[in-house]
């Protein structure tokens, strides 16, 4: 899995006209960890049980039975870079999650996850890039 960032327009084009499943988490304005989890739990629509830890999510990622059943699931992160700089332990750890959950549905799991770091827009106008 690459976490490289990438353009979101096309690659949520792509996504909803696949039928998976669309979440977006965005990190404008989180400043801790507590808040990172806050975003990541209502993103995902987590259950209750949700502990708002590191366990939890990376539990979450690889369980997702609470979504809508699709041939995938796309995870757009928005507005990430400050927190990535701020918080640079943080980040690493949260990579680390994503990683490992991708893979995990790479390796067998129904439905498949990508995990996409959205590049902002570089000017006016539609994003171009790949998806």
């Amino acid at each position: 899995m690459t976490l490289d960032p990438q353009p979101l327009g096309p690659a949520l084009a792509a996504a909803e006209e696949a039928g998976w499943t669309t979440l977006r988490v965005d990190l404008a304005g989180v400043r801790g960890k507590a808040e990172l989890m806050r975003r990541w739990g209502e993103a995902l629509r987590v259950p209750s049980w949700f502990g708002g830890n590191w366990d939890a999510l990376a539990d979450a990622l690889i369980d997702l039975s609470w979504l809508p059943q699709a041939p995938g699931r796309l995870l757009v992160v928005t507005s990430w870079r400050s927190y990535a700089s701020a918080r640079p332990g943080d980040w690493e750890t949260l990579q680390e999650i994503l990683e490992e959950a991708v893979d995990f549905w790479r390796d067998g799991a129904a439905g498949g996850l990508t995990v996409l770091l959205a590049e902002p827009p570089a000017g006016p106008g539609p994003q171009a890039g790949r998806t």
